[in-house]
């Protein structure tokens, strides 16, 4: 066989080309290979390696390149030939997966190679490599699935192969049974038409494997003969059932996929029911098995019978309106329970003596007529589905109510409460904090009607508030929002949520309760439309504020509040002392630094040193106002150094004197970092507005600190 593969593999070295020339003379070229073939270079590699590793590596090497259809069978060759010289099973293994991607080059026609692939299973003592090979013929196969002789070949190959000890193996041979099986006639030897091998049940005697990795294959391989157009027969329902009670979860979800298939290939069949002498439709009868597997353990296999229920639309209309009642059936008869029967024992008042015959007799009767004859397991299926712990279950049972009530106005009037009853679903809904925001999102836009609206909306926030303590920001700024727009409905609640008496001192919260923190937002923020709302404050509510407006300025707005200053920004310092010297002057400092753009870089810098002096000696005067002027003093600081680190006749000169600048500007970046976290972090009182400012400067320092590095850096 070697010395076979070798020479068809080097006929490609020796092509004779033949021209006709003028003269009619016939003359024969040798061609000379510039290039090294595919199969060549191969063959030249493989024969280097010395050990399994060594050729693995090659493999691998060799599997990253593309090959062309020209080359393909050359190198298909080589493979078939080191294939039969190699011990080491791993290397087996990674021939044998090239072969197959091989018999997939676009333009190459596996059919060659047929036969010595077939030839490779014989003396085949790995699993694994065995399981490869068949997987090998499998995209063989499926190349060359036009010809039903190749196709006959290999359901003879899976079916010898199919009693092997392997898992693996038995997988592959059912897998390719299921994608290459034929029920068609075929020819024998002696060109007699005899019947082909019976793929159906052949796989079907697989279902009761003993390892449930191949029993799913066995059912997989089962419907990749329904896709591929083969009519599945009836008799196989019954094994499927069977299926439904395995214990492996991967079995359960292929059978009821199975199931479903057959209800829709035989619905109006008519099939037995094992517990009685009755009879029923087949699609009745799968729909109660699979309405019963809504209540299987694995949420899995859940979520695809809940999806399959939906799309089985010539069920009968008193087997739907079962799956919306729990009334479990027991040999006819609606099971009751313990503390039922016994409360109807106590309230006959009779108990069995023993003395008269038939006196413990049940006294009901059962109308046989009015009885269902679906599975119990199988009542009140979508009302498991709709409470279902996972989401994904209950997703697919309303998808599921909604198709059937399509097809049944019945049904879908039915159906209608417990459709409805989702837009309440309480389980862990709101456990994703995406939706928690939006809805705090939602509430900050919304406008409430009365003072009990907000009494309930601010009582489910603090619950959520309880229930998910990282949702704080988010629930503290939605407060903000709805008493800032809902003041007067605010206004009666303050006594009660501040737990104010009118006689009596109550005790003061904690300030570190999130939830105190939280109603204190909703009544500032009110408080800030409502005038009249401060009086109905304690003395520890005007403390708690003025923490609040230092700690939470963002959400705590500033209030004219009674006795007290109305806390602002320097910017907004004007409107409350303006007959004060003091504030007078200091508004007017910092009105000089308005005119700053229309200056030229010399006076504004005077300007700039002169205000900043008359802030400092300012601050030293007034106490009170002292933190405004040292915050102003540090802020108009920043642009002066700011201003002298950008100079353009510092930045214009030579490259030798750029170290000088360097260093100046490096020194200005650093001094002006240090400056803008002191007035975001030491002052108390700073708008938002001012911290956005505050950044804006730091991140011009950090754009200079850039500048520096880029001119000081090579490259």
């Amino acid at each position: 066989m070697a010395a076979h593969l070798k020479k068809r593999v080097y006929e490609e070295f020796s092509k004779v080309v033949v021209q006709q020339q003028h003269h009619e003379e016939i003359t024969a070229k040798k061609l000379r290979l510039t290039k090294p073939s595919k199969s060549a270079s191969l063959h030249l590699d493989l024969c280097k390696a010395t050990l399994p590793a060594d050729a693995l590596q090659y493999l691998l090497q060799f599997a990253r390149k593309p090959v062309e259809a020209e080359s393909a069978e050359g190198v298909a060759r080589i493979l078939l030939e080191h294939f039969y010289k190699e011990n080491d099973p791993s290397v087996r293994l990674k021939v044998a997966s090239l072969l197959g991607l091989l018999s997939k080059t676009p333009g190459f026609s596996p059919d060659c190679i047929l036969d010595d692939a077939v030839n490779t299973l014989q003396n085949e003592k790995s699993h694994q490599v065995l399981a490869q090979l068949l997987d090998t013929l499998l995209l063989i196969g499926t190349k060359l699935q036009e010809s039903l002789v190749v196709r006959s070949r290999l359901v003879d190959v899976a079916c010898k192969h199919l009693t092997d000890s392997s898992h693996g193996v038995r997988i592959k041979c059912l897998l390719l049974l299921g994608c290459l099986g034929t029920v068609e006639k075929g020819a024998s030897k002696e060109g007699e038409a005899q019947p082909a091998k019976d793929v159906q049940k052949i796989i079907g005697d697989h279902f009761s494997d003993q390892d449930p990795r191949v029993r799913t294959a066995a059912i997989k391989a089962m419907l990749q003969l329904h896709e591929r157009g083969l009519k599945l027969q009836q008799a196989i329902y019954s094994q499927a059932c069977k299926l439904l009670t395995d214990d492996y979860e991967q079995v359960r979800s292929a059978a009821v996929q199975l199931t479903w298939v057959l209800s829709q290939l035989y619905p109006e069949s008519i099939v037995p029911i094992p517990s009685s002498n009755e009879e029923i439709r087949l699609v009745d009868d799968a729909f109660g098995k699979i309405c019963h597997m809504v209540s299987d353990g694995s949420w899995v296999v859940r979520v695809q019978a809940a999806k399959l229920l939906g799309s089985m639309q010539q069920v009968s209309s008193h087997f739907l309106d079962q799956t919306l009642d729990k009334k479990l059936m027991s040999d006819l008869r609606r099971k009751r329970t313990a503390h039922e029967r016994a409360k109807e024992l106590y309230s006959s008042g009779e108990f069995s003596s023993g003395r008269k015959w038939g006196d413990d007799a049940p006294k009901e009767e059962v109308d046989t007529g009015a009885v269902n004859l679906i599975e119990s397991g199988a009542c009140g299926a979508f009302v498991h589905g709709l409470e279902d712990e996972m989401y994904e279950v209950r997703i697919a049972a309303v998808e599921a109510l909604c198709m059937l009530a399509q097809s049944s106005p019945s049904f879908a009037e039915k159906c209608l409460d417990f459709l409805v009853d989702m837009f309440n679903d309480e389980i862990e809904e709101d456990s994703s904090r995406d939706i928690r925001e939006a809805l705090h999102e939602l509430l900050c836009c919304t406008n409430v009607s009365t003072k009990e609206g907000i009494h309930l909306a601010l009582v489910e926030l603090l619950k959520n508030l309880t229930k998910y303590p990282t949702d704080r920001d988010s629930i503290w700024k939605c407060l903000k929002f709805l008493g800032g727009r809902h003041p007067t409905l605010v206004l009666p609640l303050v006594p009660e949520l501040l737990g104010t008496h009118p006689f009596f001192d109550t005790p003061e919260p904690d300030m570190d309760d999130p939830a105190y923190i939280a109603v204190l937002v909703l009544i500032f923020n009110a408080a800030k439309s409502c005038p009249t709302m401060p009086a109905l404050f304690s003395d520890h509510t005007f403390r708690h504020y003025a923490y609040l407006r230092d700690s939470l300025s963002h959400l705590v707005p500033p209030l004219r509040l009674p006795g007290k200053k109305l806390l602002s920004s320097p910017r907004l310092a004007t409107s409350a002392l303006q007959e004060d010297p003091s504030q007078e002057f200091l508004q007017q400092s910092l009105e000089r630094v308005f005119s700053l753009q229309h200056l030229d870089p010399q006076g504004t810098q005077e300007l700039l040193e002169l205000t900043i002096r008359d802030l400092q000696r300012f601050g030293e005067l007034q106490s009170e106002l002292a933190g405004m002027a040292d915050f102003s003093a540090a802020y108009l600081r920043c642009q002066l150094l700011l201003i002298k680190a950008l100079q353009e006749k510092l930045w214009n000169v030579a490259a030798p004197l750029y170290l000088k600048q360097n260093a100046l500007a490096s020194a200005a970046a650093k001094q002006i970092m240090e400056e803008t976290y002191k007035m975001e972090f030491m002052y108390s009182g700073v708008e938002h507005a001012q911290v956005v400012i505050i950044h804006q400067m730091r991140l011009q320092a950090k754009a200079l600190q850039l500048i520096v590095t880029a001119r000081t850096s090579r490259g």
